[in-house]
């Protein structure tokens, strides 16, 4: 194989940040909060527990209690099949990982009017890990990402039917990358790549909640997240001949990860039923490019400047609450999300497509102040073929997920 051929096989390196965009719409996680997920993820317009510190700060002074506690986790098991564009004939499957993002949150009641609070969350991350030999293992054998944000917030209750708040956003994360390379040593292995770093960043997150007797609604946004990786690790494994070209180095990259702005409501149809409604637009455009920098470049090892066309999406969310009596709560909700990624840019490191979501859920009061949480989440995608002009990978790829979770609430 030419060595013009490697060099452009290590610009696919590029999808080591991809992860950072897809697991509903793109590679974002909507699984912030266990009572707001068996509700088809709804939040914004209509407050339930602790989570508003992310759905919607403003309604922070709508919490029934001086203090509230929400913890829980929920466990992703995604099934991904592909099947190659010609003959047709081959397929594979991703190698069986379970994700578990996690949430936590904390508010109080600081006086009649002021609330302050911290949120831990993780909304972008998941693995990807296909088996070391499949077609395209020159593309992609396995990549996985954690981010965690940290939210501490503020909230004003201005009066009885309007509230604001705000929370400034630390962005924590962690990657790595592994990718088969088209050359073989003596024993016929193929070479690998890989790439590790942390990633860093800020952002903040807005809302306002307004409240009139049966109907509340809240709009909210959460910036964008300039995620910067400093001093990356980039690792080879090729035959000696090979190793000048292409030695073990460090690199620099950043991405912006999308902003969402949100606007939602709620309304108590009677004492035991309520109705929730949510619409979020993501703001994908901002991801047009991606550009990674090597501390030491060769004749086959260069920069990397490839682009991206992702777009703006929305995402459209219904869901309902059912008090049974003071021991029960069920819930259940439905949701359509739209991919960011456009004809030519799908990859299998992020086969996305539009996807229906479909969600049930319920709480056991243990306690007055102590109740259990669970939900669970299906969701689909269409099935999508596409060809990536960058590589020129083809073929038919499609998702089905099954998301349980639980959770639990405290107040006091």
């Amino acid at each position: 194989m030419s060595f013009s051929r490697i060099r452009f096989l290590l610009l696919i390196f590029n999808s080591a940040f991809l992860i950072l965009n897809a697991h509903a719409g793109g590679f974002q996680v909507n699984l912030q909060g266990q009572r707001q997920t068996g509700m088809g993820h709804t939040g914004t317009g209509y407050v339930t527990d602790a989570a508003t510190i992310f759905f919607n700060p403003g309604g922070m002074g709508w919490l029934d209690t001086m203090v509230n506690l929400s913890v829980g986790a929920s466990f992703i098991i995604p099934r991904t099949e592909y099947l190659e564009a010609f003959p047709g004939t081959y397929t594979a499957e991703m190698v069986h990982n379970v994700g578990t993002p996690f949430e936590f949150y904390y508010s109080a009641s600081l006086n009649k009017k002021l609330y302050a609070g911290v949120g831990i969350y993780t909304p972008f991350g998941s693995r990807a890990q296909w088996d070391n030999n499949w077609k395209g293992q020159f593309i992609i054998r396995e990549i996985d990402l954690k981010t965690i944000f940290i939210q501490p917030t503020l909230s004003w209750r201005i009066n009885d039917h309007f509230g604001i708040g705000a929370g400034f956003v630390i962005v924590t994360g962690n990657f790595s990358l592994r990718k088969g390379i088209p050359v073989q040593n003596q024993a016929a292995e193929y070479g690998e790549g890989n790439l590790e770093g942390n990633a860093s960043g800020t952002g903040v997150n807005t809302g306002a909640y307004f409240s009139w007797d049966k109907l509340s609604a809240g709009i909210s946004y959460r910036s964008s997240v300039n995620a910067k990786v400093d001093e990356g690790d980039a690792t080879f494994s090729v035959p000696g001949y090979l190793e000048q070209y292409f030695p073990d180095t460090k690199f620099s990259a950043a991405i912006k990860l999308p902003s969402v702005l949100s606007l939602g409501f709620g309304y108590q149809l009677s004492k035991k039923f309520s109705l929730a409604a949510d619409v979020n637009y993501v703001g994908w455009s901002s991801y047009d490019s991606l550009r990674i920098n090597f501390e030491t470049n060769t004749d086959k090892l260069a920069d990397i400047s490839s682009a991206r066309d992702y777009k703006n999406v929305f995402i459209y969310r219904l869901g309902a609450e059912y008090f049974l009596n003071n021991k029960l709560t069920f819930r259940a909700g439905i949701y359509y999300d739209t991919s960011p990624v456009p004809d030519g840019y799908l990859t299998p490191e992020t086969p996305d497509s539009d996807r229906i979501g479909i969600t049930a859920g319920g709480s056991i009061n243990l306690k007055d102040n102590l109740r259990i949480n669970v939900s669970l989440l299906y969701n689909q995608t269409q099935k999508r073929t596409d060809t990536n002009l960058e590589t020129g990978f083809a073929g038919t790829y499609q998702t089905k997920t099954v998301i349980p979770g639980i959770g639990f609430s405290y107040m006091f």
